[in-house]
């Protein structure tokens, strides 16, 4: 098969190339290289690529491929915060557009990464694919509203697949320090404290990057009528944590260190647990094997052996806002995150 990856020089794209490359696939890339200077540890695989805006594509760039792999978009909520109008230009308007050039072009399979953020507010019941959704951010919404408008493109020769993602983390070539798992490591590592944004009590569904991208293999080899159109949520059951847990696991595993809170920490709305019984039991190739402790103990090892500091920690490197806003007040990229001619 050749695979189109979107986001491939992204913190999980960076991962799923290598990935996909040994288990025989043809693979292009596809970003515009907003984190270039984002590297850790190792550059990302060099494959071929198309260096085109996501909002710039046409059915031409997508003519041959079997398959989108659909990662690319703005990361996070802090970085949809910049404007969220940009938010739902990318990941929202971009994305539909996307998948209606790929299915003029003739692509069988369109795999979305989206998000278990479109639960939101999920109060205290296990969430599964059925669930209603309650997004409280533009990444949320932008997420909701891309499946919906793909979901009416499905066809006889046009099979989307929603993979919601649980919270990710783990180590990657394009490291992000943004997200919960990541973030109290390397505090700990670098501060000696394991520092919480919020009050430690809202739930969080985890999975590993690489847990992720066995969900996409196993929805690139599964029978069309597993996947036609459905939705599934990505992670383990078993791997719901309410954040203080999570900083209970990093204190026991980075040595010397406490757990504290950032000032002003607040009980946080994005509260939910998310059931991954779906994709467990009807992806055949689905086998996600790794836990939160399992992950920290990765993320301590490749900290201390790359020599993080509390310099390098705090600056732009590994911060998807950072790094954007640095690009943008050095004239690089203009309001519409583009680059700068």
């Amino acid at each position: 098969m050749k695979l189109l990856v979107t986001g491939h020089l992204g913190y999980i794209g960076a991962e799923m190339v290598p990935i996909l490359l040994d288990a025989g696939y043809d693979v292009v890339g596809l970003d515009s290289g907003l984190y270039d200077e984002c590297d850790f540890a190792a550059a990302p695989v060099e494959i071929p690529e198309l260096r085109v805006d996501l909002r710039d594509v046409t059915p031409s760039h997508l003519e041959g491929f079997d398959a989108v792999l659909h990662l690319a978009a703005l990361s996070n909520d802090p970085l949809g915060d910049i404007n969220p109008n940009l938010t739902y230009d990318v990941n929202l308007h971009a994305s539909v557009a996307l998948a209606e050039s790929a299915k003029a072009a003739g692509v069988g399979r369109f795999l979305f990464s989206s998000s278990c953020s479109l639960y939101g507010a999920g109060g205290d019941d296990l969430l599964d694919e059925t669930a209603a959704f309650n997004p409280i951010t533009p990444y949320g919404e932008s997420k909701v509203r891309t499946e919906q408008a793909v979901s009416a493109l499905a066809s006889d020769d046009f099979s989307p697949v929603y993979l919601r993602n649980a919270t990710a983390y783990g180590v990657s070539r394009r490291l992000r320090a943004d997200i919960v798992v990541n973030s109290l490591v390397g505090h700990a590592v670098t501060t000696g404290k394991v520092l919480m944004q919020s009050d430690g009590s809202p739930w969080r569904p985890l999975v590993h990057i690489r847990d992720i991208i066995n969900a996409f293999q196993a929805c690139l080899t599964a029978p069309r009528e597993v996947i036609h159109d459905q939705a599934f949520n990505v992670g383990r059951t078993s791997e719901n944590y309410q954040v203080r847990d999570v900083a209970n696991i990093v204190a026991d595993v980075v040595p010397d260190c406490e757990v504290s809170f950032a000032e002003g920490a607040s009980a946080d709305a994005r509260d939910y647990r998310v059931d991954f019984t779906k994709a467990e039991t009807q992806l055949a190739d689905y086998d996600p094997v790794w836990t939160v402790r399992r992950g920290v103990e990765e993320l301590y090892e490749a900290y201390v052996g790359a020599g993080l500091s509390a310099t390098d920690w705090d600056g732009p490197t590994y911060y998807r806002l950072r790094t954007i806003r640095r690009l943008l007040d050095a004239g690089r990229l203009d309001g519409g995150l583009r680059w700068s001619t």
